[in-house]
């Protein structure tokens, strides 16, 4: 089966599916999926993608091999604590215009850095300047949200911001036609950094 026609998935129950079977074929060391010349040979004249798969730009968290996707399964948007700036909103509205994805996942990760760096910067009642202000900033209403007093606040407000994070694209007016008619879901998820699996947040 080439990586083109594995990826014609029609619903978003099966692209989700794509995804969990993917995600246990990775742990339990049983892919299918490699970085194969010939892989990426047989989508080079096209792409369907089935999801979109949004998550952060930390380098244990590589979105295709946690998922075991082939070439043109999944495309895949990364920002710092996958925090969503206009670029990223357009990416995704393009890939649910354009190339007829039928899910988008939002992926955290245990142990985030983006949301560590938010939890200190509260706690020590300062800001952090330009670029990575801007991230402290959209990821400290999920924090605030869980309580700085909680000893756990980090790793609470992963899963806080995932699901705003789900909320908020779940509003992108471009998306409510698909989502209202179902060819579109928007789901979470929790990576686990020990141990490979997802925790899918549905």
């Amino acid at each position: 089966m080439t990586a083109t026609r594995d990826a014609k998935i029609v619903s978003p129950a099966e692209a989700l599916t794509k995804l969990i079977t993917g995600n246990k074929r990775f742990v339990y060391g049983n892919p299918r999926y490699g970085h194969d010349v010939t892989q990426a040979a047989a989508t080079a004249g096209g792409q369907q993608p089935h999801s979109l798969v949004l998550g952060c730009i930390d380098s244990r968290v590589p979105l295709e091999a946690i998922f075991d996707q082939s070439f043109g399964s999944i495309c895949v948007a990364r920002s710092g604590g996958h925090v969503l700036d206009r670029s990223l909103v357009g990416s995704v509205g393009f890939a649910v215009a354009k190339l007829r994805v039928s899910l988008i996942l939002v992926v955290g990760h245990k142990r985030c850095g983006a949301v560590h760096a938010t939890v200190d910067a509260l706690l020590a009642g300062t800001a952090s300047e330009g670029e990575v202000g801007y991230l402290v900033d959209q990821l400290a209403p999920a924090v605030r949200e869980v309580g700085l007093d909680d000893p756990d606040a980090a790793e609470k407000a992963v899963r806080a911001h995932v699901f705003r994070t789900v909320d908020r694209l779940r509003k992108v007016d471009s998306l409510a036609q698909p989502i209202e008619a179902g060819t579109l879901k928007v789901e979470g998820a929790v990576y686990d950094l020990d141990s490979g699996w997802v925790e899918f947040l549905l």
